[in-house]
């Protein structure tokens, strides 16, 4: 095949769940995040596993991933929307029960008039300034919204993943102020805030990137390989250039592999003469640009030519992989490409 191939353990995405389920205090729900197909891992396998592992509440960032998850998962499961009630959304989260996340009067004003009776829960802004209502637009119209029974009240820690960050002290403050004495099921903890402690706990949590084997959740199982096809290779003499640009120049005679992936399948060209793939533990350097679909190795060290290497692994996390490029593991992920050969794994021994 010249299809690179990437490899999803869904027994250490499920054991992953129960890690953060467990590390969740008692009596707090733990839900499943598994927006972006599932940090593109596959919404569909992700998902039913997640289920299989006992989550009950799942988040999307839009409507239509949320209609997606519904044929998946079938009914029962709450399937919750973070982007809210966006205008034309009404006979998605009418017809399919899903719930919205509002998070503005306008929303509000427009899953209360269509929808009346449906359910749904608010999010709010207590310092990320990305979604969600501000304190004043809350206090105006709490009253209003929480006699229509909200399920959720939900918002979103900016620097969890840094825990002596003060904005984490700040956000759950202002989270208490808002939220306090309402008698509504309360949110505000992904990953990140998982890991803070039982304070930002309240009666759900949301892992996302922890499921997937991502930081800041150190202890998590890997749960993805990314193995790269070789499909030539060619000896290279002292002085010749390789790939675009000359941006790589033997100093000495080289086997050098190409192999099939490139930009266009999500290896950012920040990698380009800037990192490794892996035979087993031996490492072998990226050489020259990274380009659309393919990108060239060092192979002279190998005793053999390998039918392929892998650039996320046992060795190189996404995590690894990032630091290189100057990204984080999260942009990684949801770049990798639908090329890409789906492998899945479970129910192994």
């Amino acid at each position: 095949m010249s299809t690179a191939t990437l490899s999803i353990d869904l027994d250490a995405i499920a054991a992953n769940w129960r890690a953060l389920d467990k590390a969740s205090a008692s009596g707090v729900q733990t839900a499943a995040v598994v927006k972006a197909d599932a940090y593109g891992l596959g919404i569909t396998r992700v998902a039913r596993a997640l289920a299989q592992a006992g989550a009950r509440r799942f988040f999307v960032a839009v409507a239509e991933e949320g209609a997606t998850l519904r044929q998946v998962l079938g009914p029962g499961p709450q399937i919750c929307i973070l982007s809210g009630h966006m205008p034309g959304d009404t006979d998605m989260i009418g017809d399919l029960d899903l719930t919205p996340m509002l998070n503005s009067l306008d929303q509000v004003t427009r899953h209360l008039e269509s929808l009346p009776g449906h359910a749904f829960g608010v999010q709010l802004d207590t310092g990320m300034n990305r979604l969600g209502m501000e304190e004043p637009e809350w206090e105006a119209i709490a009253p209003f919204v929480l006699e229509a029974g909200p399920e959720l009240l939900m918002s979103h820690l900016a620097c969890a993943d840094d825990p002596d960050h003060a904005l984490n002290e700040t956000q759950l403050a202002t989270f208490l102020a808002m939220t306090n004495g309402t008698g509504i099921p309360r949110s505000l903890a992904a990953t990140g805030g998982i890991l803070l402690g039982p304070k930002y706990h309240f009666d759900l949590t949301r892992p996302g990137i922890g499921l997937y084997g991502g930081r800041p959740y150190e202890a998590a199982r890997p749960a993805v390989t990314l193995s790269l096809p070789v499909i030539q290779t060619r000896a290279v003499a002292a002085g010749e250039a390789v790939g675009y640009s000359c941006a790589w120049i033997a100093e000495a005679p080289s086997m050098v592999a190409t192999l099939s992936a490139g930009y266009a399948d999500g290896l950012p060209r920040t990698l380009s003469n800037n990192a490794m793939l892996w035979d087993g533990d031996t490492p072998c350097p990226l050489i020259g640009r990274v380009s659309m679909d393919l990108i060239t190795v060092d192979i002279s060290h190998l005793p053999q030519i390998p039918r392929y290497l892998d650039i996320i692994g046992p060795n190189q996390s996404a995590d690894d992989l990032a630091d290189i490029a100057g990204t984080i593991g999260y942009e990684i992920l949801t770049s990798l490409s639908h090329r890409y050969n789906r492998r899945y794994y479970e129910g192994a021994v």
